[in-house]
């Protein structure tokens, strides 16, 4: 059994089962964050190595700091002399890499890494006993995980794939699609909610608080939305838009009249649509910061707005600032961020926290929000308040952003500043992070009191991985906030019901592979008495 290879660590009972089906199938393992997925998967390694000497383990994960973090968790876990583990990153030469590839027993890397090198032939995966992919909800279309994939059920001699995720997807569509890349033969699905689970978990106190949107700012969005429903109307007579007018639909309709323009047909008509579908799509982004962000976020937009008119960068923004409502909108606004007005939810944050941090000062908690100009804000705010050290907490792309002084920043973090965020968090050195979707999947974050979403996310994936951060070892608190009468409420009720939709459609999909199995196994027993 692998569980007596294990150093410092023991399988719960639901790990031990699973681990069951996976010795004999390709599983897909659906399990909540901080469940213990890479138990099971460090498991199926030993049992691997074991049953095939001299073969190989490629374990994939789509970041560099997961990678290196499974690669951890395994040396921590296996006896020191059990393997040779390696790390393959763009950092290491391709030659390197086919150099090592050759020695290693166990390769931890991300799937673009190893499809480069399996492009360039530096080696196969004819020796690969074991394909792990992490946060396997990715291995769609062309990303490299279908690659990978692919190129191993071609040349592995010894073939076992496990497909790891919190959610593989939202329908039931999408999770099939996966299934079928990665040659699924079982699924392992368990939830917060599952018998052999509960007993691992702590209580989780879910709350959602319910804000009133300000009629100030209702104000603000009235005039936007006279804007809007113009520019809804003009698509409509020009016979550019047919769905409903969502933000979605628009991105749809604003990619059909490019790819026109660009395959020639230049008319006046599909012209001026690209320019109204423009400034709708530029409307309904402003609305989502005023109906569920913050002030400042939508006064960093109007300015951006403001410079690429003046820059001459656009005739749609252009014509959009000249708008009569659009200036009376802005200057609402600055006359709100005068009189210090923020959106509410903002202070209800700062509030929460404050209240929490007074019962228990050495607690963590994460705030997780969907733009890197809400972040930004929440962390100011929360480190006027005493004993917080707050940090902002977001992905590697620089962009450049205008602070409401005019002045130009650039916010990014490298995956070196991203780790040591974590380190602090870890020893209490920051007690609040404030996140955007970097904070969701896979990084070793420590677990915390208390998750915070700023606002719901309208994607079952993203709700489960937030989640997932509270509530194993220790009580946590959820709190989602929504302001009433806004694009809040129909984000949360959609992620509820994808939510319920992806585990119906798990479910359904694993019946049907152990039906498939049953009937099999009856057809070979059938064969065998004649």
């Amino acid at each position: 059994m692998p569980h007596q290879t294990l150093v410092n660590i023991s399988p719960r009972k639901y790990q031990s089962e699973i681990y069951e089906v996976c010795k004999d199938k390709n599983c897909l393992v659906v399990l909540p964050t901080g469940m213990g997925k890479t138990l099971i998967a460090l498991m199926l390694a030993v049992n691997r190595q074991k049953a095939f000497p001299g073969s190989k383990v490629l374990f994939l994960a789509p970041t560099r700091p997961l990678a290196e973090q499974h690669h951890q968790y395994f040396k921590k876990h296996l006896p020191e002399l059990f393997a040779q583990f390696e790390i393959f990153t763009g950092k290491i030469s391709a030659e390197k890499r086919q150099d090592l590839w050759q020695r290693a027993d166990i390769i931890f890397s991300t799937p673009q890494c190893i499809g480069n090198d399996l492009k360039k032939n530096l080696y196969d995966l004819s020796e690969v006993s074991l394909l792990v992919e992490d946060e396997c909800h990715r291995c769609l279309k062309n990303y490299s995980y279908v690659y990978v994939v692919n190129k191993y059920k071609e040349s592995g001699q010894n073939i076992r794939i496990l497909g790891m995720t919190a959610s593989p997807g939202a329908d039931r569509k999408t999770i099939e699609q996966v299934a079928k890349n990665l040659s699924i033969e079982a699924i392992e699905l368990r939830t917060r909610e599952s018998e052999d689970v509960k007993e691992y978990l702590q209580e989780l106190n879910f709350e959602t608080i319910k804000i009133e949107f300000p009629k100030e700012f209702d104000e603000i969005r009235k005039l936007l939305r006279i804007i809007l429903d113009k520019k809804i109307a003009e698509l409509r007579n020009r016979r550019a838009l047919f769905g409903p007018p969502s933000k979605t639909i628009l991105l749809e309709t604003q990619a059909k009249i490019m790819r026109a323009i660009s395959s020639g047909n230049r008319n006046f008509n599909i012209l001026l649509s690209a320019s109204a579908c423009a400034q709708a799509i530029k409307l309904h982004h402003a609305l989502e910061l005023l109906e569920t962000q913050t002030l400042h976020s939508l006064y960093d937009y109007f300015q951006t707005l403001f410079d690429q008119a003046k820059k001459d960068m656009s005739k749609a923004v252009k014509n959009l600032v000249k708008q009569t409502e659009f200036n009376l909108a802005h200057i609402k606004l600055t006359e709100l961020l005068a009189r210090k007005v923020e959106h509410p939810k903002l202070l209800e944050t700062k509030d929460l926290v404050e209240a929490e941090f007074k019962q228990n000062p050495k607690m963590k908690v994460i705030i997780f929000s969907q733009y890197r100009a809400t972040v930004a804000r929440i962390c100011k705010e929360l480190n006027t308040l005493a004993g917080i050290s707050a940090r902002v907490f977001i992905g590697q792309t620089r962009k450049e952003t205008k602070t409401l002084g005019g002045e130009t920043e650039i916010i990014g973090l490298t995956q070196e500043e991203q780790g040591e965020i974590i380190n602090d968090f870890k020893l209490g050195k920051i007690n609040v992070l404030c996140a955007t979707s970097i904070g969701e999947e896979g990084l070793d974050i420590p677990e915390v009191n208390m998750v915070i979403f700023y606002e719901p996310v309208p994607s079952a994936i993203r709700k489960i991985q937030r989640a997932g951060r509270t509530a194993r070892l220790m009580k946590g608190k959820l709190i989602i906030l929504i302001t009433k009468d806004t694009r809040d409420e129909a984000y949360y009720y959609a992620a509820i019901n994808k939510e319920k939709k992806m585990h119906s459609a798990i479910q359904s999909m694993k019946e049907n592979l152990e039906q498939k199995e049953q009937k099999k196994a009856e057809e070979n027993k059938q064969k065998t008495l004649f």
